[in-house]
């Protein structure tokens, strides 16, 4: 059985992740993988600062994973990510053969767990992942509101 108690503890530190990234100028995006209770990998989003599109918090932690633990292949760990991942990371958290995924704030636009494409259930990738879903999601939907608002409002400011 899934301990909500225990999500909501990496949720949390996946959410200081995401205001790291809101810090830094980059899309709130947090990322914590954990096996065994503990926290092998963290990152956030580096898209703006590292200009580079590949630099997805969950792209950088699975990274990070795969060296401390010496293999690409991460089948005993959970994925907290404050954002429905989206197809490259999903593809990149399924290819790693992840145990568990657990996510905040669902994407529409983006989402590649079940908004917008159901790779979880796509027979082709070949990998079974557990999936829970809206873990302190008010939380997650509400730094990235907070920050597309600012964004928009320097480009009102801008335009005037």
């Amino acid at each position: 059985m899934v301990d909500s108690d225990t999500d909501r503890v990496f949720m949390t530190q996946a959410l200081e992740e995401a205001r790291i990234a809101y810090e830094e100028g980059n899309i709130p995006v947090g990322c914590v993988i954990v096996r065994d209770g503990e926290i092998i990998a963290r990152a956030h989003n580096l898209r703006e600062t590292t200009h580079d599109p590949t630099a997805h918090a969950e792209i950088s932690a699975l990274r990070i994973a795969g060296k401390a633990l010496g293999s690409r292949g991460l089948d005993k760990v959970t994925v907290y990510v404050t954002l429905e991942p989206c197809p490259m990371c999903m593809s990149a958290i399924m290819l790693a053969r992840a145990g568990r995924l657990v996510y905040g704030a669902a994407d529409p636009k983006l989402g590649a767990v079940v908004s917008r494409w159901n790779f979880v259930n796509d027979p082709g990738l070949h990998h079974s992942i557990r999936v829970t879903s809206g873990t302190m999601e008010e939380e997650c939907c509400e730094i990235l509101e907070r920050f597309f608002a600012e964004r928009r409002d320097r480009g009102k400011q801008r335009d005037e």
